[in-house]
C-alpha cells in the first residue's frame, strides 16, 4: 500500500510539473526593432506601444495562472538582414524567448521569418512590415502582421493624389523589399486610375549627397515627387536635395516617412505635401491615446499597432493554454476576429478572464484589428496635410 501511495503521489508529481511547465510564471517576448538605422526615431514608441500591453498583462495577473510577462529588446537594424537574424537568434537562443513582436522593415523581417522563426518555430507578429511579398512567404503558419500589405497602400496613395488633382508624379523608393514592394504597387494602382509616372528610380541609403538622383527625376518631371523612403534616411536626403535645387517643392510620403523628424527636418518648407499611414479614428484609437496619456507620443507611427501585435501575441497563448508557439499559433486568428467580446486597449485583463472561462473574444484594440487571408490587417489609413510645418490629419481611409 506504501509504495501505491508513493508511486501516485510521484505520478501526481509529474503532472504537476508538467501543468507548471505548461503555465510557467514568466512569459519572454522578443521586441526586435530598429533602434538603429533609417527609422530610429520612430522605433522607441513603437517598443514603448508594445512593452505597455505587456506591463498591462502582467499587473492583470490572469495570463496562463499568473505569469509576469518580460520583455527583452533587440536591435534589428531595418536594413542589416545578417544583423537583424543575430540579434533573433540570441533572443530565442540565450534569452529563450516565446514569441517575436516584430520585426519593423520588411526586408529584416523577412529575413527572420526564413532564416529564425520558421527553423524555431516561433510566432511572429509585425506591427509595421508592409511589403506585398510577406503575404505569400512560407511561414508554416507563424507569422502575422497588424500593419496592412502596401498592395492597400498603393491604392490609397493613389486615391488621395487622385483627389488632389495629381495625374502626373515623379517616384523614388529606397532600395530594398519595402521600397520597391510599394513603389510596384503604387505605380500600378496609378497607372490604373489614369494617372502617369514620369519616372520610378531607387535611391540607396546612407548617401551624403543625392544631386544625381534628383537630377534624374527634376528631368522625368512631375506635378508632385513621391518618396518612398525612410525619414531617418535617404528619403529626408532626397527631399533636403529637392528643396535645395528648387527641382520639386511639394511630395507625397507614405508611412516610413511620416513622423517628428519630418517636421523637424522641414517643417514649413514642405507645406501643401500630403501622405498617408496606417491609423484609425476608431474607439480603440481613442482609448490609447488616453491611456498612454503623456507617457509618449501615442499618435506616432506604428506605436498602436506595436501594443496591438503585443496584445495578440499574449491573447492566443491565453487562449491555447501555453506559451508554446506551436500551440497558441492556431489561436492567433480565432482572438483577433470575430465572434466573441469585444476587447479595446486597457482591457486585456478583461480579455484574459473571458479566454480563461472558455469564452471567446474579438480582439479590437487601438487600430481596429480585422486579421484576413494569411493574417495581416485589412487596412485603414490615415490620410496627412503638411500645414504650417506640421502633420495635420486630413481623413482616415
Amino acid at each position: 500500500m506504501k509504495k501505491m501511495l508513493m508511486a501516485s503521489a510521484a505520478t501526481a508529481l509529474i503532472a504537476g510539473t508538467a501543468y507548471a511547465d505548461s503555465h510557467a510564471n514568466e512569459v519572454k517576448l522578443g521586441v526586435i526593432l530598429g533602434f538603429t538605422g533609417p527609422i530610429e526615431s520612430l522605433t522607441p514608441t513603437m517598443a514603448d506601444g508594445a512593452e505597455l500591453a505587456m506591463k498591462e498583462v502582467t499587473e492583470s495577473g490572469l495570463l496562463l495562472d499568473g505569469a509576469t510577462v518580460t520583455p527583452v529588446r533587440a536591435d534589428g537594424t531595418c536594413v542589416d538582414a545578417g544583423a537583424a537574424v543575430a540579434a533573433a537568434e540570441r533572443l530565442i537562443t540565450a534569452d529563450k524567448i516565446d514569441g517575436i513582436m516584430g520585426s519593423d522593415c520588411s526586408g529584416v523581417t523577412g529575413a527572420i521569418l526564413s532564416n529564425v522563426a520558421l527553423a524555431n518555430g516561433i510566432v511572429m507578429i509585425s506591427p509595421s512590415a508592409t511589403s506585398p511579398g510577406l503575404s505569400v512567404a512560407e511561414d508554416n503558419g507563424l507569422f502575422f502582421r497588424t500593419a496592412p500589405s502596401d498592395a492597400r497602400q498603393g491604392e490609397v496613395m493613389t486615391q488621395v493624389l487622385m483627389e488632389e488633382g495629381i495625374k502626373e508624379v515623379a517616384l523614388t523608393y529606397t532600395n530594398n523589399d519595402y521600397g520597391k514592394g510599394l513603389a510596384d504597387s503604387f505605380q500600378a494602382a496609378f497607372e490604373a486610375a489614369g494617372g502617369t509616372v514620369t519616372i520610378s528610380a531607387a535611391h540607396e541609403d546612407g548617401k551624403a549627397d543625392y544631386s544625381a538622383e534628383i537630377g534624374a527625376l527634376a528631368s522625368a518631371g512631375g506635378e508632385r515627387l513621391v518618396v518612398a523612403g525612410y525619414v531617418d534616411q535617404g528619403g529626408s536626403g532626397i527631399v533636403r536635395a529637392a528643396l535645395d535645387t528648387g527641382a520639386f517643392d511639394t511630395f507625397h510620403f507614405p508611412d516610413g516617412m511620416i513622423g517628428n523628424r519630418l517636421e523637424e527636418n522641414f517643417g514649413n518648407e514642405i507645406d501643401g505635401s500630403t501622405g498617408q499611414i496606417p491609423g484609425t479614428d476608431s474607439e480603440g484609437a481613442a482609448l490609447f491615446v488616453d491611456m498612454v496619456g503623456d507617457a509618449f507620443d501615442a499618435t506616432s507611427s506604428f506605436a498602436p499597432e506595436s501594443y496591438d501585435a503585443a496584445a495578440l501575441l499574449m491573447l492566443a497563448m491565453q487562449a491555447a493554454g501555453s506559451k508554446d508557439s506551436a500551440d497558441y499559433k492556431l489561436k492567433v486568428m480565432d482572438v483577433a476576429n470575430a465572434p466573441g467580446t469585444q476587447i479595446f486597449p486597457g482591457e486585456l485583463g478583461k480579455g484574459l478572464q473571458i479566454l480563461k472561462d472558455g469564452g471567446e473574444i474579438d480582439y479590437v484594440g487601438a487600430t481596429a484589428v480585422e486579421l484576413i487571408g494569411p493574417g495581416e490587417s485589412a487596412g485603414n489609413y490615415r490620410q496627412i496635410v503638411i500645414e504650417d510645418g506640421k502633420i495635420t490629419t486630413v481623413q482616415f481611409r
